[in-house]
């Protein structure tokens, strides 16, 4: 396995982590937690949105939660989020659809953790 930029920002930093592989072509959060054998609520997917200020922010959530972006907004102090389009993922972040990490990006996005997290030993996202 190829160390991606995740890992080596977590290893400068003493993070401890397990790295998973899977094929590429696998980019849908339930079918990635069924190939890793964990619960939905275990494994988190992120998702970077726009505020009607073109401020971006970013929010991990578990893989089987739609993002409800008014609440969203609320938690940021912003009047409004939307999606970021998918063509504009890989140019703002670093990170393609599908492989997008938390950690990492090209900026440094304001990131919000689903408060689910906390009941979790552990929990799965993307290593990019």
């Amino acid at each position: 396995m190829l160390k991606t930029n995740v890992m080596r920002i977590l290893d400068k930093a003493k993070i401890e982590y397990t790295p998973f592989e899977y094929s590429p072509e696998l980019t849908e959060g339930v079918k990635i937690a069924e190939t890793l054998g964990e619960e939905n609520k275990s494994v988190f997917k992120t998702l970077v949105t726009e505020s009607n200020t073109k401020e971006h922010f970013v929010f991990v959530i578990p893989v089987d939660k739609t993002l409800d972006l008014k609440a969203a907004a609320r938690s940021v102090g912003a009047k409004a989020v939307s999606m970021l389009k998918q063509k504009e993922l890989l140019p703002l972040t670093g990170y393609i659809h599908g492989g997008c990490s938390p950690v990492g990006m090209k900026k440094k996005f304001t990131t919000v953790i689903d408060e689910s997290a906390k009941e979790l030993p552990f929990f799965y996202v993307s290593a990019g």
